[in-house]
């Protein structure tokens, strides 16, 4: 019954962080959006590690984390290296693609690529300050891709509670830009276009919608660090805690970086190569060569 629990709530966490992406980036904007290639990178490489452990049958041997072994590399190997069985890989692998998709969206690729790798250098070094210096005996913890891949996924609430999400800038594509430089923009742009004309019935029926998503989100968003602390001092849930320290880096990188991000900028400049389109070029050669 404990294992079953312990599955289900660290699930449903991972499911407020895939809500709470689809919110942050805007779930009707994902086919027009570029092909991530940072998730697409971390996806191979994470694919690329299970290949080897079937081919090699001393791969986790040489690179999970077990502390009683030595190697400075094996932090970071680890983290590429699977042991849940078929089904634990499956969740590991699709959680890691989707939840780095967002990501890559929202904060770019080389703020990606350093978010994930703080998840998996920064959460042993957090530990150690609180005085967690005992290194877990279980080996279902010395190796998988999850707790980077929630590290990751915290960091995206964090920018949803700050932002208030894709909702928030649907009506003009430019107050992005605006209100990430001052956050009280959305509210005072709101008031000034409702305050004359003869759509400002409709107009402050649509503000009041989007108020009311934005709330929603944020709502969404707090869920994280709640339900992360709570898994944590009921189960010793380790996902839950490193979610709680990605969510305090996310608001961090949100501060400090999000006069110069722009996650809005595939909709303003449609690339060459959307998602839809990937998809559906895929899905014509499958059924040309059926």
């Amino acid at each position: 019954m404990d294992v079953l629990l312990f599955n289900v709530t660290t699930a449903a966490l991972m499911v407020l962080m895939f809500n709470g992406g689809l919110a942050l980036v805007g779930q009707s904007t994902l086919g027009g959006r570029r092909i991530p290639w940072a998730a697409v990178g971390l996806t191979a490489i994470a694919l690329g590690g299970v290949a080897l452990q079937l081919c090699w049958s001393g791969a986790m041997g040489a690179l999970d984390a077990d502390p009683a072994k030595s190697g400075w590399w094996r932090v970071v190997t680890s983290v590429f290296m699977q042991n849940g069985g078929l089904g634990g890989s499956a969740w590991n692998i699709a959680t890691l693609a989707a939840v780095a998709a967002f990501a890559d969206w929202f904060w770019g690729a080389p703020l990606t690529l350093g978010l994930f790798a703080a998840g998996i250098l920064l959460p042993e070094q957090i530990d150690k300050l609180w005085g967690q210096t005992s290194h877990s005996t279980d080996p279902r913890n010395f190796a998988g891709s999850s707790g980077a891949t929630y590290f990751l996924g915290a960091t995206l609430a964090a920018a949803l509670l700050l932002r208030g999400g894709a909702d928030q800038n649907a009506a003009d594509p430019g107050a992005a830009d605006q209100n990430a430089a001052d956050p009280g923009a959305a509210d005072r742009n709101a008031a000034d276009r409702n305050a004359t004309g003869p759509g400002a019935d409709d107009q402050t029926a649509d503000d009041a919608a989007r108020s009311t998503a934005v709330r929603k989100n944020r709502l969404l968003a707090l869920g994280v660090p709640v339900l992360g602390l709570a898994m944590w001092f009921a189960q010793e849930n380790g996902h839950g805690l490193v979610s709680v320290y990605g969510f305090a880096l996310g608001a961090l990188a949100w501060a400090v970086f999000r006069t110069v991000l722009r996650p809005d900028r595939d909709l303003r400049q449609p690339p060459r190569t959307t998602v839809s389109s990937l998809t559906g070029l895929v899905g014509r050669r499958a059924r040309s060569a059926g």
